[in-house]
């Protein structure tokens, strides 16, 4: 097509432009169709290889077809080992309706959140470094950078530990916590998110956790530099589109099956092999995502 039959781009506004940008995302931005089980091994592989696991602590879980339940990892399994095939699907009072194994005790606040915010699909308990760090000195994110503004005004602070979250009471702190919003940094804990989908949950919480150092970061060296709320905003609306979330999931996905691929090498030193292990999580994909 000729460029005198086509409307030039450089003479529409901006709110018509990420309209144009949002349909090509749909038109082109293709991702491969997993069970919801693919997605919840792929994302705790994800988070395991960004360092968001710390021993068996931590939980993600997404919402069964049936009301009222939801899959979750099997106690006793770090991330690294959480595949499709060993999953639990349990019920809100943890009792598991299939798979083999028991929840971890502390899924008892998925299911309070769960039963206030009917929007949440999926829930991403971790204890990340960076946020961690920040829950300890009782410092709220930040959000002061162009890629951490899919978090802009949708994470919350509880100031105060409320303990073990094993009972109903902590699971009522917390939810209420959490509010409307999409992620809270739980007071001398970790992080929760609380999402639509797998893939929104999985990039919030990497997201959460890079703001965290880059906030740490940039604290020692100066004073970090507000946003104008405005431009944070359409920030946020245009980083948390479904195509591009969906899209930077499946790159996550892409790269920790490459760096388990990468990590599973030998390599020769000293005239024997071992394993490549030292700084490389594990990742993981299954067979569409290995490329």
């Amino acid at each position: 097509m000729s460029s005198e039959s086509t409307p030039s781009t450089f003479s529409m506004g901006k709110v018509d432009l990420v309209e144009l940008a949002n349909q090509r995302a749909k038109d082109h931005l293709k991702v491969p169709d997993l069970s919801l089980r693919d997605k919840v091994a792929a994302a705790c592989h994800i988070l395991f290889q960004h360092r968001h696991d710390s021993g068996l602590a931590g939980q993600i879980s997404a919402r069964g077809e049936q009301a009222g339940t939801y899959w979750t990892q099997c106690l006793g399994l770090g991330f690294d080992e959480t595949e499709a095939g060993n999953l639990l699907l349990v019920d809100a009072d943890l009792n598991v309706l299939e798979g083999d194994g028991m929840a971890n005790p502390a899924n008892r606040f998925h299911s309070w959140i769960y039963q206030a915010r009917p929007d949440v699909n999926c829930i991403v308990h971790t204890h990340p470094m960076h946020v961690c760090a920040l829950s300890i000195i009782g410092q709220p994110l930040v959000v002061a950078q162009m890629d951490a503004c899919m978090l802009f005004d949708d994470v919350e602070f509880l100031a105060d530990w409320p303990g073990i979250p094993v009972g109903n009471n902590e699971g009522e702190i917390i939810s209420r916590a959490l509010g409307a919003k999409r992620a809270a940094i739980l007071a001398h804990h970790g992080l929760v998110v609380a999402c639509s989908s797998v893939e929104e949950s999985c990039v919030v919480a990497l997201q959460c956790e890079r703001a965290a150092r880059m906030q740490l970061l940039a604290s020692h060296a100066g004073e970090v530099r507000q946003l104008d709320p405005a431009l944070a905003k359409e920030a946020h609306d245009w980083t948390l589109n479904k195509q591009r979330t969906e899209a930077a999931f499946h790159y996550f996905a892409r790269r920790a099956a490459r760096a388990a691929r990468a990590a599973d090498r030998p390599v020769r030193q000293g005239g024997s092999a071992r394993p490549c292990r030292e700084d490389l999580h594990d990742g993981w994909g299954p067979p569409s995502m290995q490329a």
